[in-house]
């Protein structure tokens, strides 16, 4: 079967975006017209009976504009304290939106340690499974008040595969500000030509990714590669879309050939949580 038309049977799927794919890049202020249009398109997924996760970033961002900073604040301390603030306002949208469609949704903050500590896996675990058999949606983020090592290095790619790792989800899908894989970097160069799929992750693959972010993000390619190393190994297929056009989530999962789609494997005598534990997908 085309790898494409496999995506029409996807049913239980992890959703990503980022922070520069959720703020008006003049204001810094969340684009409030492309909130509501993923809620409703998460909204109307529910309503095939699938079952949908949401990874969102977001709130050091909103956190910035509801305390009145000017900039971007240096001092972890100011971070932790805007992520504080901006994640409360945050699900306070999302519980809105959501109810409007009458779906209801849960806020879940995790670190690092849901997986690397059993018990915690398996907490994390367990609570994700129930909120998806009570058919409510869990909106997923890093839990940035306390988790320094991620604030300072890292960004939701990764949380989101391991979130689609704990859940056994079929498909991971993350919204960015790029169309998908690149031989280059399009944006500089513009003979640069996209993959439409990736069966295997090898060294040329991983050679690609590039590490620049964007203003509100902290990711590039390179998280979006190792987030995908992690997701195949974990039976999930993945997907690198433009944010910028959401209406791409329905056509992938009409099965149009939309983003970049890396494929997922079986891995014998793989240890996917020791892979995750010991940070290999960064190599």
């Amino acid at each position: 079967m085309d790898e494409r038309i496999k995506m029409q049977g996807k049913q239980r799927i992890v959703i990503k975006i980022g922070s520069s794919s959720l703020m008006h890049p003049d204001t810094g202020k969340p684009d409030l017209r492309k909130l509501e249009k993923l809620v409703r398109i998460i909204c109307d997924l529910k309503n095939q009976n699938k079952d949908v996760i949401l990874v969102s970033s977001g709130a050091i961002a909103v956190g910035i504009q509801t305390m009145g900073l000017s900039v971007k604040p240096k001092t972890l301390s100011l971070k932790q304290a805007c992520a504080a603030v901006g994640q409360a306002q945050l699900m306070m949208m999302y519980q809105k939106l959501f109810l409007e469609y009458n779906h209801m949704a849960a806020q879940v903050l995790l670190t690092f340690d849901a997986i690397t500590n059993e018990e915690r896996r398996r907490n994390a675990e367990n609570t994700l499974n129930e909120l998806l058999q009570q058919d409510i949606i869990p909106v997923v983020n890093e839990n940035d008040t306390v988790a320094i090592e991620e604030i300072e290095f890292g960004d939701n790619d990764t949380l989101s595969a391991i979130v689609a790792h704990l859940i056994k989800a079929d498909l991971l899908i993350l919204l960015t500000d790029i169309d998908g894989l690149y031989t280059d970097d399009p944006h500089k160069n513009p003979e640069a030509k996209k993959f439409s799929v990736v069966e295997r992750i090898d060294d040329s693959i991983k050679a690609m990714a590039k590490s620049e972010g964007s203003v509100y993000g902290t990711g590039g390619m390179a998280t979006k590669i190792a987030a995908a190393r992690i997701a195949t190994d974990s039976g999930a297929d993945m997907a690198i879309l433009n944010a910028s056009d959401l209406n791409l989530i329905h056509a992938l999962l009409d099965g149009e050939d939309v983003g970049t789609i890396f494929l997922a494997h079986d891995a014998e005598d793989f240890d996917t949580v020791e892979f995750i534990t010991s940070k290999g997908y960064l190599a």
